[in-house]
């Protein structure tokens, strides 16, 4: 494809951009999904130049066709992961984009280009989907061998496509993701306290200091390590309380053998010192960080990068994570949160939360530095940016 035909498609300079989400949950957002907040961050940005088509997941409470804010939105009511596929590549043929935009699914590239030939291709890759026991070498090569770019979440991701792939090196980018710090009330404002305060009456929470987990129940995200580490927290500030947002499954409050686990441990420490609320739409997950004093990101994998740590920076939080993935990426170094010394001891979150505690001045300082580098780097805008910047590449080279 070359500049003539791209400028030749009813738009004058701009591209018809096609963003295939990946097809467990919906666009917009309503049933949470780093994909999903990433896409809809981003579209408002990229709509100012160029002629969006957002493809996702049917659901229940979503039109399957809409154009919102100038952004088409085409919802695919498939009944499994090959039949998205399908039905998505129907589309894509019939409409002919200048760009398909593929969301961490690598294996669907070739039934994308076999559909639209003549589209460029951008991939981006919220998790390892590079990995041996994830795609075949054929499918791997075919895939980094077609695309533009391959965009990642982090320096993490990026090392493992090119390990894995050392032919890739030079179209793997990091783009780090990112918020909007205007949806987040920092925690020293007086918005935030009302907040605090309201969440604390409905949850029946008392004055103490409120350790900030949002999570899904799952092992290898490591909020049983931060029930047990309050058994320590609690003997030098008893009146503290960790407030566990979250649930098994986006949408869903099911309870597994792991997620009874966390209840059980629960259940050893004083009462209403450990608070559950259950699933949270994504649109209210925003005022319980701006409730909290410490944010904790307990993840035991080797996380991409946990789009949470951007949140809790938005909010003002001081942030204790752990030294997996690329969760460090955007901690060490900027002085807004520490990194657990042995991710998977207890006692070492114990040992950060009492610190934090105690030196409440250093606490707001992390948070304080936190909220800037939301504000000035990781928020939807320079994200965006940096996207339109690949899709120029396309469009001028």
């Amino acid at each position: 494809m070359n500049v003539s035909n791209l400028k030749n498609n009813g738009y004058g300079d701009k591209m018809k951009i096609a963003l295939v989400c990946s097809e467990k949950l919906p666009v917009p957002p309503i049933r949470g999904g780093a994909i999903q907040l990433y896409i809809e961050g981003i579209v408002p940005f990229l709509i100012k130049r160029h002629q969006v088509t957002v493809f996702s997941i049917k659901d229940a409470k979503l039109q399957e066709r809409e154009i919102i804010n100038g952004v088409e939105y085409f919802r695919v009511s498939a009944k499994s992961k090959n039949n998205y596929v399908e039905l998505v590549s129907r589309e894509l043929s019939a409409r002919r984009f200048d760009v398909v935009h593929i969301f961490n699914r690598p294996k669907s590239l070739r039934f994308f280009y076999n559909a639209s030939p003549g589209s460029k291709f951008i991939l981006s890759l919220h998790n390892e989907m590079f990995a041996p026991n994830k795609i075949g070498k054929e499918q791997a090569v075919f895939c980094l061998e077609t695309v533009h770019r391959v965009i990642t979440v982090s320096n993490f991701i990026k090392k493992t496509v090119e390990n894995n792939y050392p032919r890739a090196a030079g179209k793997v980018i990091t783009v780090y993701s990112g918020v909007n710090p205007d949806e987040f009330y920092p925690i020293w404002t007086e918005e935030a306290r009302k907040i605090k305060q309201q969440i604390k009456g409905q949850f029946g929470i008392g004055n103490g200091k409120l350790i900030l987990v949002v999570t899904r129940f799952s092992e290898k995200k490591g909020v049983h390590l931060v029930i047990s580490a309050m058994e320590e927290v609690l003997k030098k500030y008893p009146q503290t309380v960790l407030l566990v947002v979250g649930s098994k499954w986006y949408g869903s409050n099911r309870i597994d053998e792991y997620v009874s686990h966390v209840y059980n441990l629960a259940k050893n420490l004083p009462e209403k010192h450990v608070v559950f609320t259950g699933f949270i739409p994504p649109r209210q997950v925003v005022d319980f960080f701006s409730a909290g004093d410490i944010f904790v990101c307990a993840s035991q994998w080797q996380e991409p990068l946990a789009r949470i740590h951007y949140e809790a920076m938005a909010a003002g939080l001081p942030i204790i994570t752990t030294d997996r993935g690329g969760n460090t990426e955007v901690i060490e170094g900027y002085g807004n949160g520490i990194i657990v010394p042995e991710y998977n001891n207890s006692s070492d979150f114990a040992w950060a939360i009492n610190f934090l505690l105690e030196n409440p001045a250093t606490a707001l300082a992390m948070g304080r530095r936190g909220r800037k580098l939301a504000e000035e780097k990781y928020n939807w805008g320079r994200l965006a940016r940096e996207i339109l910047e690949i899709y120029d590449s396309i469009e001028h080279g």
